[in-house]
């Protein structure tokens, strides 16, 4: 009977040593809407994303523009790689890799060939980085970030870098 007793004790402690310094899986998944970008440019943006660990998460980014004519044109669908680097699970300083597919339309007046209007559609890739806070409860977040870009196959009439920014608040639940 000692040694069953004792197995157990043995067996509890080599098992409750492995919890991380974490241990919440809760809260895994987020949505968040950019109100900074919303602000400036009246261009409305969801974002979504999935922690994998307390560290690195995937996600992806959503915006819709009114004005097609905008640096970043009236359409963009595109996800992300981060990975977090500050001292609290899912939050503090982050860098990211990210993809962006966007469409829009450049209208240019020119002497030579009159009002022309030329719709584009492109991918981008590029990085960026930022903050994020979170409340204790790990419900709700606010996010300031920003990232540079290059268009993979810009028209001639195209910027060859694309940027974007934003101030972010989100839910995870």
């Amino acid at each position: 009977m000692y040694k069953f007793i004792l197995f157990l004790l043995v067996l509890f402690t080599t098992t409750s040593s492995f919890a991380q310094a974490y241990g919440n899986d809760e809260n895994s998944h987020e949505v968040k809407l950019n109100i900074g970008q919303f602000l400036v440019s009246t261009t409305v943006e969801f974002g979504y994303e999935y922690y994998i660990n307390e560290d690195t998460s995937i996600g992806g980014t959503l915006y819709f523009d009114g004005k097609a004519t905008d640096y970043n044109g009236n359409f963009g669908i595109g996800p992300n790689l981060r990975a977090y680097f500050g001292y609290g699970p899912k939050s503090g300083l982050f860098a990211e890799i990210f993809g962006l597919y966007y469409t829009g339309e450049d209208d240019d007046d020119s002497e030579n060939l009159g009002n022309r209007n030329y719709d584009y559609s492109t991918v981008a890739l590029g990085l960026g980085g930022g903050y994020k806070w979170a409340t204790r409860s790990q419900k709700f977040t606010i996010e300031l970030n920003g990232g540079l870009g290059r268009n993979i196959n810009p028209e001639d009439f195209q910027n060859d870098f694309m940027f974007k920014a934003g101030l972010s608040l989100g839910f995870r639940f």
